[in-house]
């Protein structure tokens, strides 16, 4: 009897087991069913990749990035903090750093050591020198274990292109991987002045432009700055991994000779042109100084065109961003190339002194699968910041209130609504953008800047001293770049140069 029993038992625990094999296979597929974005977020469907959230403490989530602070900043936070919790037990603090501010407070944040999770960075923003400081949490066994959506998304030249030493040390946004420089204006004043922007080829033909704008529009700035973008979007430059590190090649070009910047012919025309402009009174008289971003400037309703980097749409986001919907258009005025810079233009890095980069890395992941997520940090709440029909984003009275403009930063683009005054075609614009593209001879190299660390420390203060001034036309060129050039050498750029070299021919010859 006693064995009868047990045989029982047994095969009712047996029943039992299968019974909630089947319910669990069962739950799982619903709730994949409903997930809005079709690429499941890693954190919540794939147990083998991360914990429950459940099974997580809770965790406040610290994210800087480069943009400028929005008024309903704590809202966002909030809304978005209850989905996180859901997730992956954890609460978001943006710490978002203004523009002009953001060289200043990035540096001293990672200098004291200041405890955040999540910073945005970027090729042309110091990478390579802050990987070098230690700053950013090498993210080999986090990509592994909690990445799968971003590996899973992302096209592999993205992680491939931004490796330092065969390692990632940053989370490349998903978007565009080709580049040009061009013009962004406003359409509606070009109407209404009959200027004939057809005619606007290259930098030089904006001239005639510019002076018809001054004298029927005296209010108007023709060409506004807030840093020396006519020289830095158009030059075509490939500065080998890290943008604010001396040494270039041209990207369009064959010659695989790494030479200062400041020596090349078309960096003496631009800064000329530059000049030329400035004295003119076509450029803002406080470009050199000017912490306000071209994008926050448009908003004034006094700004006719800007320098920028362009990609199919970008008028269009910059219109929708600054309340100018249908007004601007664009003009291209270099090819389309690709390089390190753009592989590694945009990144979202996991900050060494975050006391739980896992849940970092969890959080990024987020921002390349979960659609509802990606688009509330770019845009706000919906209902109240943007309403919605289907893909397609309108405007309220309360966007201004939440529109930081930095889609480009965070996550995942091909995941973002499109506002009702973009192409609803834009993310298939984008693939279509990237072909035919020119490919940099050093596309995939990084500069490592560890061994000439203390001579590009000292270089920092020349470019800061000269820089701006002379790429925004607030000096004159013809005295102050040989200046510049001097105190270059000066500051032993030579030997940072040589050890570039020295590292891009090993590269080329490993290819």
């Amino acid at each position: 009897m006693n064995v009868v029993n047990r045989k029982a038992s047994l095969l009712v625990v047996l029943m039992l087991v299968v019974a909630l094999l089947v319910s669990a296979c069962g739950n799982n597929n619903n709730a994949a069913n409903t997930e809005k974005d079709p690429v499941a977020p890693a954190v919540t469907n794939d147990k083998k990749d991360d914990s429950a959230a459940s099974d997580l403490k809770p965790y406040k989530l610290v994210v800087v990035w480069e943009g400028p602070p929005q008024a309903d900043e704590k809202k966002v936070e909030e809304a978005m903090s209850k989905i996180l919790t859901e997730k992956i037990n954890a609460t978001i603090d943006f710490a978002p750093i203004d523009w002009g501010a953001w060289d200043d407070k990035m540096n001293l944040m990672i200098a004291s050591r200041e405890e955040v999770d999540v910073m945005f960075t970027a090729q042309w923003n110091g990478y390579s020198k802050n990987v070098a400081k230690g700053a950013y949490v090498e993210l080999g066994d986090l990509l592994d274990k909690h990445g799968k959506g971003i590996v899973e998304s992302l096209d592999p030249a993205f992680l491939e292109g931004s490796k330092i030493n065969g390692k990632n040390y940053g989370v490349p946004t998903n978007k565009e991987l080709a580049t040009a420089g061009g013009l962004v204006y406003r359409a509606d004043i070009a109407e209404e002045l009959g200027l004939d922007m057809s005619a606007v080829k290259t930098p030089e033909d904006l001239d005639a432009i510019y002076k018809i704008v001054k004298e029927k529009k005296p209010e108007m700035i023709p060409l506004y700055m807030m840093d020396g973008t006519l020289v830095g979007q158009l030059h075509e430059f490939d500065f080998l991994g890290d943008g604010t590190i001396p040494g270039v090649i041209v990207k369009s070009q064959s010659d695989t000779t790494v030479k200062l910047a400041q020596e090349f012919d078309v960096y003496k025309r631009l800064v000329n042109i530059t000049r030329d402009y400035y004295k003119k009174g076509y450029i803002n008289g406080d470009a050199a100084t000017t912490q306000l971003a071209s994008g926050d400037a448009y908003k004034a309703g006094n700004v006719f065109s800007t320098i920028e980097p362009l990609k199919p749409g970008k008028d269009a986001e910059i219109a929708a961003a600054s309340g100018l919907s249908g007004k601007l258009a664009q003009i291209y005025f270099t090819g389309k190339t690709v390089a390190t810079s753009e592989t590694a233009g945009a990144m979202l890095a996991v900050s060494s002194t975050s006391k739980d980069p896992e849940r970092a890395m969890m959080f990024i992941n987020l921002l390349h699968t979960d659609k509802e997520l990606v688009n509330m940090i770019n845009f706000g709440i919906e209902g109240e910041h943007f309403t919605r029909n289907g893909e397609i984003l309108s405007t309220t009275d309360k966007t201004a209130q939440y529109s930081p403009g930095v889609a480009w930063e965070l996550g995942n683009q091909f995941l973002n609504y499109v506002w009702e005054s973009e192409n609803p075609d834009k993310w298939n614009l984008f693939l279509e953008f990237n072909k035919g593209a020119v490919s940099s001879p050093g596309l995939g190299f990084v500069f490592d800047s560890e061994g000439v660390k203390a001579e590009i420390g000292a270089l920092a203060n020349v470019v800061k001293q000269y820089s701006r001034a002379l790429e925004t036309g607030s000096v004159d060129p013809e005295e102050v770049l040989p200046q510049y050039i001097a105190a270059l050498k000066t500051g032993n750029v030579d030997k940072v140069i040589a050890e570039k070299q020295k590292q891009f021919d090993a590269f080329l010859a490993a290819k």
